[in-house]
């Protein structure tokens, strides 16, 4: 089984090439640069590096948030295009599940992926693994990094946190938590789309048609509009 996976839900682009149990290709940037630009670019290049033609893949794994709007929009569009056209299946996971992965198979402890939501908002969730797989340990959320860090200070347990955006709000956690806070180091920080294979090669498929992104909030600019618009939606 050929599994391609596509990651552009955050700053980071990602894809990757697993067969059956062995990474045969991968890449990840993690620069200011277009990823509608760059992506499909991205995977023609690794494919042809790995010798895969388009006929050859048996499933599409594709982040589907939260994150950015737009760049979740890209990866998913992307995914569902390539799965239909291909007609094969197609996979969604969480780009915090990723993040988990990335950077906490070995951590004896939970582990907190976030994304910086701005405003002093995270994207966050609370993962572990057991006997080598990720477990959810708390839903995929958007809240106060000060929330946050309460919240996790109830329990015993080390957490780890990883997430580019972890230095943005590394004091709140440090203050809060003291000794408890585990820090990814830099290499660990980019979600890696073959932990995103990896994770979505043995899920079960989604239906292409009806597969939406997890923004888990509204755009500012839809909320913006359902605010303004309340009173006719009423109607």
């Amino acid at each position: 089984m050929k599994v391609l996976s596509i990651d552009t839900s955050n700053y980071a682009l990602g894809v990757a090439l697993l067969d059956g149990d062995q990474v045969i290709g991968e890449y990840i940037t993690n620069i200011k640069k277009n990823h509608s630009v760059r992506v499909m670019p991205a995977i023609e290049a690794l494919m042809n590096d790995c010798d895969v033609k388009p006929h050859d893949l048996s499933k599409i794994v594709v982040a589907k948030g939260p994150g950015s709007y737009t760049g979740v929009r890209i990866g998913v569009t992307i995914a569902k295009t390539l799965a239909w056209t291909l007609n094969i299946p197609l996979v969604g996971v969480s780009s915090l599940e990723v993040l988990a992965a990335s950077a906490g198979r070995y951590f004896e402890g939970a582990i907190s992926p976030l994304f910086d939501a701005r405003r002093g908002q995270i994207y966050t969730s609370l993962y572990q693994f057991k006997e080598g797989k990720t477990v959810a340990l708390k839903k995929d959320q958007l809240l106060l990094a000060e929330d946050w860090a309460m919240e996790l200070k109830e329990q015993s347990e080390k957490v780890l946190f990883v997430g580019n955006d972890v230095h943005l709000h590394r004091t709140t956690f440090e203050k809060a938590l003291g000794n408890q806070a585990v820090f990814a180091e830099i290499t660990e920080q980019n979600p890696r789309p073959a932990e995103l294979a990896l994770l979505g090669r043995d899920k079960e498929a989604e239906d292409v048609h009806s597969f939406v992104p997890n923004y888990i909030r509204l755009a500012e600019a839809e909320a913006n509009w359902i605010k303004a618009n309340k009173e006719k939606i009423r109607k």
